[in-house]
């Protein structure tokens, strides 16, 4: 079996401290953020990207949900899958950064790691 440049084994506590923390609330990612400037790691700085890549879609999603909530019953039901979809994708960010991986999330994690590619270098 070979290992992943950053396997769970080779990454110390600390640095999988800030990446977990990153997912817990607005004032998690905030924590985080000082956690990383103290001390600067990849893994810190990935599941940071990502996790700031959840919030605004959860902040774009308020408003896609509030116009959608003027379409009667299918509106609320679209609204309703797109936050479950949200709530998958926060899930499988935590626990990646639990194993200490840096992975993804599915469908949008990519897309956060280019968009935000310089942030918390």
């Amino acid at each position: 079996m070979t290992s992943s440049p950053l396997s769970p084994a080779a990454v110390a506590a600390e640095d999988k401290t800030t990446a977990i923390v990153s997912y817990l609330t607005l004032i998690g990612f905030i924590v985080a953020i000082v956690l990383h400037n103290s001390k600067k790691t990849t893994l810190g700085a990935f599941h940071l990207r990502q996790s700031l890549g959840l919030m605004l879609t959860s902040i774009a999603m308020m408003f896609v949900g509030t116009v959608l909530a003027f379409i009667p019953y299918l509106g609320w039901l679209l609204s309703m899958a797109l936050w479950v979809g949200l709530l998958v994708l926060w899930i499988s960010g935590l626990l990646a950064a639990i194993q200490g991986e840096r992975k993804p999330v599915p469908v949008l994690g990519l897309h956060y790691q280019n968009w935000f590619g310089n942030a918390f270098e």
